[in-house]
This record gives structure tokens, sequence and C-alpha cells, in this order.
């Protein structure tokens, strides 16, 4: 009987080590997860500030007369258009230029048609997006994406490389129900 408690007894102290050390383990891969999150979004913010400094260099080289948006987003509304602001759930057509900042056409309705696509779907680069919805049937604007709002890290695995801004020249030709 003194033998089953000492191995019950050992055993749980077995257990309890093995317990405790897992727990040791996690805690310092949690802490170890959170020091490399932190870390990633400092890097990250950076990016994305010195990206931002780049397209203030630009738009001021090239005199444009550009308003940001809290995500980072420049426009510039050239003609208003007529009628209601763009919605979700719209149809819209575009007629479109897309530059990369170092003055490469990459993509135009006039080589690939227009660009029409479902607001609010997703489909096109949500800095596309956001700055529809201040567009009206009729409008012409210019939009500059930073990356974060384009193609990301990845470009589109073809005109456009990682990490690139993007600039717009769009008007809106057509706005119809789904």
């Amino acid at each position: 009987m003194l033998d089953r408690f000492f191995k019950i007894k050992f055993f749980s102290l077995i257990l309890f080590s093995l317990l405790c050390s897992c727990s040791q383990s996690q805690t310092q891969e949690s802490s170890d997860r959170s020091f490399n999150r932190e870390a990633f979004i400092n890097v990250n913010r950076q990016l994305v500030n010195k990206e931002q400094e780049k397209i203030k260099e630009y738009i001021e080289k090239n005199d444009l007369d550009l308003e940001r948006t809290d995500t980072g987003l420049w426009y510039s509304i050239e003609k208003e258009g007529e009628g209601d602001l763009i919605v979700k759930d719209k149809v819209v057509h575009l007629e479109y230029e897309l530059w990369l900042l170092d003055g490469t056409l990459v993509y135009s309705s006039e080589e690939f048609g227009e660009k029409v696509f479902l607001v609010g779907q997703g489909g096109v680069e949500s800095g596309l997006e956001e700055g529809i919805l201040m567009l009206k049937k009729g409008s012409k604007a210019t939009f500059i994406l930073p990356s974060h709002l384009a193609h990301g890290l990845i470009g589109d695995s073809d005109r456009i490389p990682f990490r690139s801004s993007l600039k717009y020249f769009i008007k809106v030709v057509d706005v119809t129900d789904k």
C-alpha cells in the first residue's frame, strides 16, 4: 500500500511538472507571438508612413491638388457628375487609366474595355471602391491608392509590382442597378 502511495505521488509529481512546463512554454510562445505581432505592426506602420511621404513628394513634384482620406486614399474630383452619389450594390461602368507613379501605364479601358463592377462586393481595389462612393454618374476623378488600398504586398502577378502605389484617372460612364 505504501508502495502504491509513492507511485501515485510520483506520477502526480511528473504530471504536475509536465503541465507546468507546457504552461510556461505556452506563455513563452504567447509572449513571443505578442512581441512578433507588435514588431510587425511597427514595421508596417513605418512602411505605410514612408509610402505616404513618397506619395506626397509625387503630388508636390507634379503640382497636383489632391485631398487625403483617413485611410490614405488621395483624390481629386475634376468633374462633379449628375444625380445621386454612388452607393453599394450599384453596378458601376468606368473608363479608366491606371498608372504606376513612375509613369508606367499598366491598364486602361482603351486596351481592356470598361471596368464594370458591383460596388461593395470586392473584386476591385479597396481604394477604388472607397473613391467611387464619392462620385456620381458622369464624374471624373483622380485617385492615388497607396499599396495597402491597392494590390498590397504581392502586386497583381502581372503588370503591378509588389507594394505599388497606383494612380487612377477615371470617368463614371454609367451607374445601374444589379
